[in-house]
């Protein structure tokens, strides 16, 4: 009897453990609310590793709670791409690694199978199951493993998996093409821009993706501007349409919407970079 108490004792405080974690979770998704508010970078640059590292912690405790995982493959995603990838893509690599594994254990919490160990034409089946409310954890799975993809170009395993990479983003832009700003159509914008003729590139039709995410998102967000001109005015050698976006990106307030404050303060500083090397892009 008295080995059954701590066993007890244990049993009935697993249930308090994870409601704490869960209560926990659901407040660090309004710090993260909170953060995309802050313009000061510097700050929240310096601040996001503990984050993660917390965010981790909560994984780790409730490890089948998909919202808890798309937000940590997000904050992984989002942390890589604004502070990390122009300066250590090593490392952004290892994030985006992170963002992948997290987003995908999410898409099997709602019923998608491994896509990592999946054929495309089986996964093709597996998305055509999927609906709206699934699209926050295709988008972030495909971002961020496209993501990944881009920074192991070396690697023929990593450019193998990129026809899953496409299908997914491709299911988000059919399901909910505004989804995170137009988010599905910029993918699409930039894999066409980025791309030869022979390899699949259309100018063209990235043309028509970006333009369409610019209205979806109501010229509020303005990395998308960014996007747009790095990828298809440079590609398409029109440098008065390259500064005309730029331009129009430091004429918007970072503030524009309070919610998109910090990525659009750091369109902003990629805007002014991208102005200051123009001569390097334009014969």
């Amino acid at each position: 009897m008295i080995c059954l108490f701590p066993t007890l004792f244990v049993a009935a405080c697993t249930p308090c453990k994870s409601l704490t974690v869960a209560a926990t979770a659901a407040l660090l998704e309004d710090v993260a609310k909170s953060t995309y508010r802050q313009s000061d970078l510097k700050m929240v640059r310096e601040g996001m590793p503990a984050y993660l590292m917390l965010m981790e912690g909560m994984v780790e405790a409730l490890p089948a709670n998909e919202q808890l995982l798309i937000n940590t493959a997000r904050a992984y995603s989002s942390f890589a791409s604004v502070f990390v990838e122009e300066k250590d893509p090593e490392h952004a690599a290892l994030l985006y690694s992170k963002a992948r594994m997290y987003s995908i254990k999410a898409l099997r919490t709602r019923g998608l199978p491994d896509p990592l160990n999946t054929r495309v034409d089986t996964l093709r089946e597996d998305l055509a199951r999927l609906g709206k409310k699934d699209v926050p954890y295709l988008f972030w799975a495909a971002a961020s493993w496209g993501n990944w993809i881009r920074l192991n170009l070396n690697s023929m395993e990593a450019l193998a998996e990129l026809p899953k990479v496409e299908l997914m983003m491709k299911r988000a832009l059919e399901l909910d093409e505004g989804f995170y700003y137009g988010g599905p159509h910029l993918f699409m914008g930039i894999r066409l821009a980025s791309r030869s003729a022979l390899a699949g590139g259309n100018l063209a039709k990235a043309q028509q993706h970006f333009l369409r995410a610019l209205e979806l998102g109501q010229g509020k967000f303005l990395m998308a501007y960014v996007y747009y001109a790095n990828y298809y005015a440079r590609q398409a050698q029109d440098k008065e349409l390259f500064i005309s976006i730029l331009q129009t990106v430091l004429n918007t307030p970072a503030d524009i919407s309070s919610d998109l404050t910090l990525l659009n303060t750091v369109a902003r500083e990629k805007a002014k970079d991208l102005l200051d090397r123009q001569e390097e892009y334009f014969d």
